[in-house]
């Protein structure tokens, strides 16, 4: 039996019995040092996984400026609309006479009509039941002006401005879309 011992140690090695043990040292070893590598990069995915959903909702928020709709209307008057929305229109307001603010009077008459979206019928209802403040704020409106701001190259002007006015000051849920001047006549008078 000593002869055999001294073959295994020369040779390098250990008896049977011993070397298997280590072996099995070894691979559990192999595995231990292994499991933080592997711990590493999964926490590593995990942190990414949590920014990354983390900048994503805060993104979405800004862009959506926290859940308010970012829907635009466009005015229908720009020269970027490929073709131009179908109105439907309020025509009873009537012809509308006052004096401008000049020195030597002026006699307007004019006759506006009021485009909405196309059937709906809330703003239609909106408008009539409004009738009488739109016909007073048109008098008022035009007898605010001179002859000088009431000339044909001010009109997209003024229609802007009507529009804008009714649409912030003077409705609630009805949106006007486009304003027609369908008659405007600026006598002197003597």
């Amino acid at each position: 039996m000593a002869d055999s011992n001294e073959l295994d140690d020369i040779e390098g090695g250990d008896s049977p019995e011993t070397s298997a043990p280590k072996k099995k040292k070894k691979r559990a070893a192999g595995l231990v040092a292994l499991l933080p590598v592997i711990l590493k990069f999964a926490a590593i995915g995990i942190g990414a996984l949590i920014f990354i959903v983390t900048v994503s909702v805060v993104t979405f928020n800004i862009m959506n400026r926290g859940g308010r709709s970012q829907t635009v209307v466009a005015d229908p008057m720009s020269p970027y609309i490929g073709r131009r929305p179908i109105f439907s229109w309020y025509t009873d307001l009537g012809p509308i006479t006052t004096r401008t603010r000049d020195a030597t009077f002026h006699t307007v008459t004019v006759v506006l009509n009021l485009g909405f979206d196309h059937n709906d019928q809330a703003a239609a209802s909106e408008l009539n039941g409004r009738r009488f403040e739109l016909q007073e704020f048109v008098r008022r409106y035009f007898a605010g002006k001179t002859v000088d701001e009431l000339r044909i190259e001010n009109e997209p002007r003024i229609k802007r401005e009507i529009r804008e006015i009714l649409n912030t000051r003077y409705l609630d849920t009805a949106r006007i879309r486009d304003v027609n001047i369908a008659r405007l006549d600026v006598m002197e008078v003597f």
